[in-house]
């Protein structure tokens, strides 16, 4: 059988997928398939390795649908394997048309196809949404049974490594171009925090490479991997990851690694979205803050878990905290309310902007409560309050920490207030603790504010 794969890859495009080709390539070359690769010579390519693996390459003068007819022609193809954002529905159906080669189309930005079949491998794809964009016949493959990863992932997977309890290793890949330019932005980001080691994963397709290079040259903490071999290991390595929600994603999230993905380009517009639907770690575009924010509960552990997409099992956990005695004297309803009740409020934060609830865990334990109500979007002024898990001590200067750092750094609130009973003493010294100043006293209540600081 052969197969004729035509992909691109450059200091433009970026370096995925070529890199996920073949993994496809050698899937095919197991049974006994002869595969060639149909690339263009552009600038930062990554065509060596095509070599490297020994399958065959054909240098193409353009993106062109007639030279690459004639490919098809001259080498007898049986399946065209096209993953390219450059060959559309018109130029596929063409190829189909002059040429009767089996097509299958690589998509993950949800077009339409011309193809025998479609390959959609990101753990976001949803079959659904190919129901008018492919021929009727055409054979759909969708979601994570698809992925294509390299047997290192596999070998990888189950390993254990012994690692720092002091410093914790980041994977940072922003892919193999880096076509956005973020690795020495989020380097600088990740300096604040004296805790860490970084291995940067980049490769000779990256134009920036030599800033990158300079930049980490005297700096022990970073360790660049230029064309490394050993991606998996280095994932397994590590305590988390920065990624941008692509090829590698999938991979990270295979190895079940902790992660922080910030989107870089449109395609990943709908990984974006499955993440943000699922509560995880994402973030539509740089941002310095909020990334912060982000590496912050990496360090320390901690996970901050909406109400709206809480189990089951967690909303009855929470249930049972709020109405406990300890718990309930301190609150504006002291009586115990019902599971009703407890679901419904849960139910209404759906359909408000103005507040949000947070089961907050750490190191996979649940600590505690936090809620934030953005009192003025205009003056950006936040209303907070927290509680630790019944009868636990030494948690409440995380949950205040985290809910503080939430409010200054990913919200960028200017002021933060709280209303403490005159009564609760641990609480008024914790709120004191971090800086609130008690501005008013009525109605058995402390008004307290804090205003935007270093310290935060």
């Amino acid at each position: 059988m052969n197969i004729l794969i035509r992909a691109d890859s450059s200091s433009v495009l970026g370096t995925g997928h070529l890199m996920r080709d073949l993994v496809l390539a050698k899937k095919y070359a197991k049974n006994s398939a002869s595969i060639t690769f149909a690339s263009q010579d552009l600038e930062g390519n990554l065509n060596h390795k095509i070599l490297d693996a020994g399958y065959s390459l054909e240098i193409l003068q353009s993106n062109s649908k007639k030279e690459l007819v004639k490919l098809v022609r001259k080498l007898g193809v049986h399946l065209l394997v096209i993953d390219h954002y450059g060959i559309n529905y018109k130029k596929e159906k063409y190829i189909k048309d002059k040429t009767d080669v089996k097509i299958l189309s690589f998509d993950d930005t949800y077009e339409k196809h011309h193809c025998d079949v479609l390959l959609n491998h990101n753990i976001s794809a949803d079959e659904k949404r190919y129901e008018n964009l492919v021929p009727r016949g055409c054979k759909i493959k969708c979601g994570s049974k698809y992925t294509l990863l390299r047997e290192e992932f596999y070998v990888e997977k189950n390993k254990s490594y012994k690692k720092s309890k002091k410093v914790k290793t980041v994977f940072l890949a922003m892919g193999g171009a880096d076509t956005a330019s973020l690795n020495i932005q989020i380097l600088k980001v990740l300096e604040k925090f004296d805790v860490l080691k970084v291995n940067v994963v980049t490769t000779s397709a990256n134009e920036h490479l030599p800033a990158l290079e300079t930049y980490a040259e005297d700096k022990e903490w970073i360790n660049l991997q230029i064309n490394s071999t050993k991606i998996a290991k280095l994932m397994r390595k590590s305590d988390f990851a920065i990624v941008t929600p692509s090829v590698t994603l999938n991979e990270v999230f295979f190895m079940k690694i902790p992660f922080v993905a910030v989107k870089t380009a449109d395609n990943q517009e709908d990984m974006y979205t499955y993440l943000k639907s699922k509560n995880l770690d994402v973030l539509r575009q740089f941002d310095e803050k909020k990334l912060s924010f982000h590496i912050f509960l990496k360090v320390h552990t901690i996970k901050m878990k909406n109400f709206t997409v809480l189990t089951r099992n967690e909303k009855q956990l929470v249930f049972k905290w709020r109405n406990h005695k300890n718990i309930r004297q301190w609150m504006y309803k002291k009586d115990k309310i019902s599971q009703n009740e407890h679901e419904d409020y849960i139910e209404s934060l759906m359909h408000r902007e103005d507040r949000e609830y947070f089961l907050v865990k750490q190191n996979k334990k649940n600590i505690g409560v936090v809620d934030l109500t953005n009192m003025n979007k205009v003056k950006k002024v936040g209303e907070l309050g927290i509680y630790t898990k019944p009868n636990t001590k030494g948690m409440g200067s995380v949950l205040m920490q985290t809910i503080l750092k939430y409010s200054f750094l990913y919200l960028n609130l200017n002021d933060v207030k709280a209303n403490v009973y005159v009564g609760n003493e641990a609480a008024i010294a914790l709120y004191k603790k971090f800086g609130f100043e008690i501005q008013d006293k009525k109605n058995g209540l402390y008004y307290m504010q804090l205003k935007r600081g270093e310290h935060v």
